[in-house]
């Protein structure tokens, strides 16, 4: 619930951005990029509970938007965290690498480290946890023995994600893979099996639910959502209605909570062609006013009813991660 004189969209007084002291010294030169006057105002006119990041770090195209200098993608990988916390619009990030195995409680705290304490971390579950089968390195498929376990998910996600990022975790986010048939036919056994794994879940997090499957987007999967704490993160893919058509349904069953998104693909492309069109991710090429606009919506109308909001960007969705996260801070700035 939203506590009270929590800020709304604006704010009368903006937190400083970081000094120097508050993150960690930049490892081997990566530094970042000038900061721009306009994001810098954008970013003083914005709400400290609204987040919007990028999917990851280690673009070396966002040279000059995020990055002073030029870098590889290892390297950023490795040590351009703090680089990248610095820019303004940059309050969250995702971490999509525990989608595919999890990681210890020291690799969150490493990350924790290196940005400033209003950063949030959006992280994805093991896969383990939300597919019912898995490939291995050689293509061969075997059921996974985690699907929806409580005990796993507590043990290996959320008790070290909590305790290595404490305070700048934000969203701890179960995707769903497209489940297949006899879900999507009959989806209210997937419902009750999802109900009970959530409301066994650890209390104190912010959990959320990102599904790949259209025909589970019925009342009573969002009830499901709403009665155990947790909320829908909406996603933008191939196989998903528009974000728009999503929060529509998300809000008629849930009401105003805490948003969350990820603005992951343009409409109408498929994931490796959106890759090589936008490669190397330095410039909008697709513009997708709908998304924005809807997105910026769902942020304002959280963020005026004393909820977080947050919104992770991916290169794929319009070319350029940066630049789109600084149209939708514009657009909601229009919009109000």
């Amino acid at each position: 619930m939203p506590s009270n004189n929590q800020p709304g969209l604006f704010e009368d007084e903006t937190p400083p951005l970081a000094d120097d002291n508050s993150v960690p010294a930049r490892k081997r030169g990566i530094e970042p990029a000038a900061v721009d006057a306009t994001a810098a105002d954008l970013a003083a006119r914005l709400s400290s509970r609204l987040h919007l990041g990028t999917s990851s770090w280690s673009f070396p195209g966002w040279q000059g938007l995020v990055y002073a200098g030029e870098h590889s993608e290892s390297s950023l990988s490795r040590n351009g965290l703090a680089a990248y916390s610095r820019h303004p619009l940059l309050r969250s990030v995702g971490i999509d690498r525990t989608f595919y195995a999890p990681i210890a409680e020291a690799d969150y705290a490493r990350y924790a480290s290196q940005v400033p304490d209003g950063f949030r971390f959006l992280v994805k579950a093991p896969m383990a946890i939300t597919s019912s089968y898995l490939r291995d390195d050689e293509g061969k498929f075997s059921d996974s023995p985690f699907y929806l376990d409580v005990e796993y998910a507590t043990r290996e996600f959320v008790q070290p994600c909590m305790a290595g990022l404490s305070g700048k975790a934000g969203p701890l986010v179960f995707q769903f893979p497209p489940q297949g048939r006899d879900v999507t036919r009959h989806p209210d056994p997937f419902i009750n099996r999802l109900y009970r794994f959530l409301k066994a879940l650890p209390a104190g997090p912010l959990y959320a639910v990102e599904v790949r499957d259209p025909e589970l987007l019925t009342d009573r999967f969002f009830m499901c959502l709403k009665t155990t704490g947790a909320r829908f993160c909406v996603a933008s893919h191939a196989r998903m209605p528009a974000p728009s058509r999503q929060i529509e349904l998300a809000n008629s069953v849930m009401g105003t909570g805490d948003f969350i998104a990820r603005w992951s693909l343009h409409s109408g492309f498929k994931y490796e062609d959106a890759k090589s069109r936008y490669s190397p991710f330095n410039k909008l090429v697709d513009e997708d006013l709908d998304s924005r606009e809807s997105l910026a919506r769902a942020c304002m109308l959280a963020l005026n009813n004393g909820f977080d909001a947050y919104v992770i960007v991916n290169n794929k969705a319009e070319g350029s991660a940066p630049l789109s996260i600084g149209k939708l801070a514009q657009c909601m700035l229009d919009l109000a």
